[in-house]
Formats: C-alpha cells, sequence, structure tokens
C-alpha cells in the first residue's frame, strides 16, 4: 500500500520546501516507514542518475572532429574507466546520504515546540479569514448539511455538531491552506466572538490540550483519534477549553 506521505510531503522534503515543523513531522515518521525511508534514498539515488545521464543534442560534424581530435591524446583505459568511476561515486554519495539521514532521524534535535510553531500559522489564516469577510462557504446550522459539504473535499472524515444548547452555535464550515495543506475549518459563535476549529489528519499520537496565544487570539491544539484539532478566537481561553472539552467528548462516542 502506497503511504500518504510519498505524495504529500516526502517530495516537498526532499527539494528542501518543507518547514522546520513539517519537516520535523516527516522525520519523525520515516523512524517506523520503511516504505517512506526507501523512497527517500529512491530520490537520492534518481537524482545521480539523471545527473551521470548523456542527455545531449547531436554535435554537428566540424565539432566532432575536434573532440574527436582530443580524445586520441587520452589513453582509452582512462576513458573507459572514467564512468566506472563515477557510478562508484554515486553510489558513495547514496551511502553517505543515508548515513546522514539516519543521524538525523535518530538522534537529530526535537526539541522545538512544533505544536506552538503551527498554532501560529492557524492563528494566522484566522485573523485572514476575519480580514477577508471569508468566514464559511457553506453557512448553515444543519451538522449533516455542513458534513455532507466538505464530502469528496477531503481525504479524511470527522465529526460535525452542533454545540448551541451548551452556547457554541454551528454556524458553517470552509476549506482553508495551513503549511500547503488543504484543512477542514468548522465555524462556531459564541456571543460576541466566532471560533474556528481546524481541523486535519495527524499520524502523531493522542495529546493532552495546549494553550497559548498570538496577535490578541488565544488557540488550544490537541490531538484524538489520528485528528489533530486547533480552536482559534478572541473569546477567552476558558470558552475554547470548554469547546475543546465538547469536541473530545463527541470523539470519544
Amino acid at each position: 500500500m502506497r503511504c500518504d506521505f510519498t505524495d504529500s510531503l516526502l517530495q516537498g522534503y526532499f527539494d528542501g520546501e518543507l518547514s522546520g515543523r513539517r519537516a520535523a513531522e516527516l522525520e519523525r515518521h520515516l523512524r517506523r516507514c520503511v516504505h517512506c525511508a526507501t523512497e527517500l534514498v529512491d530520490l537520492d539515488l534518481l537524482r545521480d542518475r539523471l545527473q551521470l545521464a548523456q542527455l545531449y543534442e547531436p554535435a554537428t560534424a566540424s565539432v566532432r572532429r575536434r573532440i574527436s581530435a582530443r580524445l586520441h591524446a587520452i589513453a582509452p583505459t582512462t576513458a573507459a574507466s572514467r564512468p566506472l568511476l563515477w557510478h562508484w561515486l554515486a553510489a558513495a554519495a547514496a551511502l553517505l546520504f543515508v548515513a546522514v539521514l539516519l543521524w538525523r532521524v535518530g538522534y537529530g534535535p526535537r526539541g522545538d515546540d512544533y505544536q506552538a510553531e503551527l498554532a501560529e500559522e492557524v492563528v494566522d489564516a484566522h485573523v485572514q479569514s476575519l480580514q477577508l469577510g471569508r468566514l464559511t462557504a457553506i453557512n448553515s446550522t444543519d451538522e449533516h448539511a455542513v458534513k455532507g459539504w466538505f464530502t469528496g473535499k477531503l481525504t479524511f472524515v470527522f465529526p460535525v455538531r452542533d454545540f448551541a444548547n451548551d452556547g457554541f452555535a454551528l454556524r458553517g464550515g470552509r476549506l482553508d491552506v495551513v503549511e500547503g495543506r488543504s484543512v477542514a475549518a468548522l465555524v462556531y459563535a459564541r456571543p460576541e466572538h466566532q471560533i474556528d476549529v481546524f481541523i486535519w489528519p495527524t499520524r502523531e499520537q493522542d495529546t493532552s490540550p495546549r494553550v497559548g496565544s498570538r496577535q490578541g487570539n488565544q488557540w488550544i491544539d490537541w490531538r484524538k483519534g489520528r485528528i489533530e484539532f486547533c480552536a482559534v478566537s478572541d473569546a477567552p481561553t476558558s470558552d475554547l477549553q470548554q469547546l475543546q472539552r465538547l469536541l473530545t467528548k463527541q470523539s470519544d462516542k
């Protein structure tokens, strides 16, 4: 079975295009996914083969004559051994790449606060939605209608619930983008406040809620059942914690 990371993150990691948090997430994944580790080595070998490939435009007759004259001065054994030498160098480079990769994955630093870093980007997405007036793509209080709207737009499923009786009325949802990945955003109304709950799949273990603040907004991030949630609002932290408990209780059902 093809791993999801192969298509979504591995190529970006190989090209050095991922953020520090996303790169660290993939490196943690590589520690337990032989398929992705092998795929990464194959990408490096493919790059070396392309660099060694004899891709060229046909030379004109005069250019061929000049090159041929110069080649007569080179010993045939030297010319013949050169491609073999380069192949050995390519293999050595691939082994070095694997060694460096294993060191980074096994012993590299992992002390950064990845959840806080990601939460900052989610807060930015929340603020931008307010500034652009792009609060919802589907404006509905109907749980089934909102869940149905997301069907087919994302590759994962998640609970959609209205907590109006608890003071958190569902207003709809939209798609958003965080670190180049499509995520779901459920919108809840609290008196004088809007709360965005960003949702996406994760391979990480469940975590307890973590809270923080940025740009006058509070956020709370947690993982449950291979789904990560991050609620953001200028509402009090206690409101976000209450909504988090409601969503977690719903996930347990």
